[in-house]
């Protein structure tokens, strides 16, 4: 009766207690994700406190900030979704929600941040893009691991 339940609504079946492997497949590429981007936005912020001549900006731009300062916000940003990152892989639920508010908030920080290096900063995004719908998409396979 399980199967029948779900084979009209395309989830896999499962059984008590046991966890979808896709969702956790999904948790591990977020998490993952997460460490390699934020690792990247650190070292993309050092590059701007070290070097303010390294990002140029264009024509006048709306949100127009010192280099150092993005480099500044970019440091912080990366360590924490870094940080966000290592704590998904212990499975808590409580990450996978603190892990999509910052992946929601590096995509912010990096639209705000094309003008200065357009391509790195739409990669990112679509890294967040991602993460974002690899954790949010099986969220109630991983409710289990509270229970």
């Amino acid at each position: 009766m399980a199967y029948e339940e779900h084979a009209y609504s395309g989830a896999t079946p499962q059984t008590e207690g046991n966890i979808n492997p896709w969702a956790m497949g999904f948790t591990l590429f977020a998490a993952s994700m997460m460490v390699i981007s934020g690792t990247f936005q650190v070292f993309q912020g050092l590059a701007a406190i070290l070097d303010d001549d390294f990002f140029v900006i264009g024509r006048s731009y709306a949100f127009d900030l010192d280099v150092s300062t993005w480099g500044w916000i970019h440091l912080f940003v990366g360590a924490i979704v870094a940080l966000a990152g290592l704590l998904l892989f212990t499975g808590a639920v409580w990450a996978r929600m603190v892990a999509i508010g910052l992946a929601m908030l590096s995509m912010l920080v990096n639209f705000f941040y094309i003008p200065y290096y357009p391509v790195w900063s739409i990669l990112i995004i679509a890294i967040d893009v991602a993460v974002i719908w690899g954790l949010a998409r099986n969220a109630s396979d991983l409710s289990e691991l509270q229970e």
